[in-house]
């Protein structure tokens, strides 16, 4: 490509962006720049001075580093560091604190000299945090200022702990930490109640003085915020804009990250395109969604006025290219998922046949079915097809501690009015008690605790699926060993995951499967649920015949929903089948009200579930197809 062509590509970008095809090569090649900064620092006989980050972004930049230094003898003894931040207040040794996780991922591995490293102290008093500041300011300036520093970026737009509201010449500081970081971290911490509210870190002036800057963001999840940081105005809501005024700073993303940026999400405002059918149906729905007009009423000014002038030369007249479009949302509508019998299906999503398919719906945890799909799953049970329910991890750790006692009391109780082994139950009891009570933030439960709640969640799922039409035999709780073994493990295998999930396969036979195909977190629990579906149906496609005619249906979970353009099968509920899809949901009652890990929505599940439900539902009116009380939808994987 021209540099000409490039400017004009980029021209909504106020500051550099290189964009890798995926996070490894990314990682590596930051890696590569900063050992070249360390070897010249070297030859010249001085210090290599660098920015640190934690979080999952830097993870496995620091693992090629160390790669370096096992494998080609790159040392850091020359190397001196300072990290962006830390929790206030925090023991180094807490598992969440970024000592340890400078330590695990870096420093323990590395030869660099103890003294050299810097990050701020947890543990201090509240009245020496504003002295230490101020020396660490002056520490960094006694090297001469950072050389390199590495970041991050959150969904509040912050680098380090710079919130929205900092300014762009604050100094290293004590700060409040918003909610949505705190949500953010809830995992780490057992639930957001146990996050700290406050931070040390960095200022926005201290991390702009660097000599060179690179922020790095992997995964859709960042793919809004880097959007807003790239193109959007400077702005102390989204602190990470302030970046746009440094000569020296790029970021740098993996695709993914850059989905939102105008060169990929709407390539037509900044270039000639490549028209394809997916292109055409993108850009003829934002253009309605953009002059809020139904598809049908779209003119030819409105495509000239908005960059795709190109498209109506190329494919026009225009009103052609409407209907056309129109024609293909419409033929994604179905009141059959399970495909209509005796119906001619070539403009329909599902096949016709056979009649009554088999049908797997694989739940990532115990409530994933009916909060984001439970409509569709009501209607092919009554619409007579073998439907199984597969809930393949426990889900145990998103119940409130406060339930297991109140479960074991009920037993204790029940056992006590039968004279049935109360006393063991009691003994057991008071230990959970003991251990709730000291019980730190994150803490592994043993596993009599980790059993209640596991039933606990089993025996919800089991209620929301008999709700749903299922008998028991078709309700398969799985329960599957990463879950519980990540707890203890970093290094997970999934092979025995892969194997029972073959063989509830090869037991069913499913004509569908249907799968969460939430992948915005690439470490979340619900894309390691679909990766092991995907390559237990890859093994048995190359033996199994029953698998070639075997679809995959994804579905998204409570938070976001499929582009309209994406959409290949939408399921419209009517005002009735919503409220049967609540009361499935409600059968979680462990998860109603105020669920452990909440995420970046405080509404209940139900709620959520039933809001994205009537936006995609309103989305289709709006374009001029047919309005509906709610719509579920769903695309097919391609094997």
């Amino acid at each position: 490509m021209s540099r000409l062509n490039l400017l004009e590509e980029t021209r909504y970008e106020k500051l550099p962006v290189s964009v890798y095809s995926d996070e490894q090569t990314a990682s590596v090649d930051v890696a590569k720049r900063i050992a070249s900064l360390i070897i010249s620092k070297q030859e010249q006989g001085k210090q290599a001075v660098l920015g640190l980050a934690t979080g999952a972004t830097p993870v496995k930049v620091y693992k090629e580093l160390i790669r370096l230094h096992k494998e080609e003898g790159l040392s850091f003894k020359n190397v001196v560091t300072f990290n962006l931040d830390e929790y206030y207040p925090m023991k180094p040794d807490a598992d969440q604190s970024y000592v340890r996780f400078m330590n695990e991922n870096l420093f323990s591995h590395i030869d660099i000299a103890p003294e050299n490293i810097n990050i701020p102290n947890g543990e201090l008093a509240r009245e020496d945090i504003e002295d230490f500041c101020l020396k660490y300011e002056q520490k960094i300036s006694g090297f001469g200022g950072i050389d390199l520093q590495l970041l991050g970026i959150g969904r509040t737009g912050h680098i380090g702990f710079n919130e929205p509201g900092s300014a762009p010449n604050s100094g290293t500081r004590l700060v409040t930490l918003d909610d949505l970081t705190r949500r953010d971290a809830s995992r780490d911490f057992g639930g957001v109640a146990n996050v700290p509210t406050k931070a040390i870190t960095m200022g926005i002036g201290t991390i702009f003085k660097a000599k060179e800057i690179i922020l790095m963001a992997w995964n859709e999840k960042k793919a809004s915020i880097v959007k807003k940081a790239v193109e959007g105005e400077l702005s102390s809501d989204v602190p990470a804009t302030f970046l746009q005024l440094s000569p020296n700073v790029e970021f740098i993303l993996d695709q993914d990250a850059a989905l939102s940026l105008t060169r990929f999400d709407t390539p037509w405002l900044v270039k000639d395109c490549q028209w394809n059918d997916t292109t055409v149906t993108k850009a003829v729905i934002w253009l309605a969604k953009e002059l809020n007009k139904p598809i049908l009423k779209l003119t030819e000014d409105n495509y000239n006025n908005h960059g795709m002038a190109q498209l109506a030369t190329e494919r026009g007249p225009v009103y052609n290219i409407n209907i056309q479009i129109f024609n293909k949302l419409q033929h994604t509508i179905t009141g059959w998922p399970g495909g209509k019998p005796n119906a001619d299906d070539s403009q329909r999503p599902e096949r016709a046949q056979p009649a009554q398919k088999r049908v797997v719906i694989f739940s990532p945890h115990p409530d994933d079915d009916v909060i984001s799909m439970g409509g569709t799953f009501i209607r092919l049970a009554d619409q007579g097809h073998e439907v199984h329910v597969a809930y393949q991890t426990s889900g145990n750790t998103a119940v409130w501690d406060d339930d297991v006692l109140r479960f074991m009391e009920f037993n204790i109780d029940f056992a006590e009015s039968r004279s049935e082994g109360a006393s063991d139950l009691r003994a057991t009891y008071n230990e959970m008690r003991d251990f709730i009570s000291r019980k730190l933030p994150n803490q592994t439960d043993p596993e009599e605790i980790r059993t209640v709640k596991k039933l606990i969640r089993k025996g919800e799922a089991i209620a929301g699926a008999r709700f749903a039409g299922l008998s028991d035999d078709r309700i398969h709780f799985q329960d599957l060993p990463f879950y519980d073994r990540g707890k203890f493990q970093k290094n997970v295998s999934y092979e025995d995951d892969i194997i029972q999930t073959m063989e509830l396969l090869q037991q069913v036979k499913p004509h569908q499967i249907f799968a969460a195909g939430d992948f915005a977190d690439p470490h979340g629990t619900h894309k390691v649920c679909f990766n092991i579906i995907v390559e237990a149906m890859v093994r048995l496609r190359a033996t199994e015949s029953w698998t070639q005619d075997c679809w995959l249906w994804m579905y998204r979970g409570a938070w976001h929903e499929f582009e309209t353009h994406e959409i290949e099968m939408a399921v419209p509920l009517s005002p009735q089948e919503v409220e049967r899809k609540r009361l499935a949901i409600f059968k979680h009652q462990s998860q109603k009200d105020l669920p452990v890990f909440p995420g970046d929505d405080s509404r209940e599940f139900w709620v959520r579930a039933e809001a994205r439900t009537q936006e995609t539902a309103r989305a289709y009116d709006q374009l001029g197809l047919a309005e509906y009380e709610a719509m579920e939808a769903f695309v097919k994987w391609k094997f």
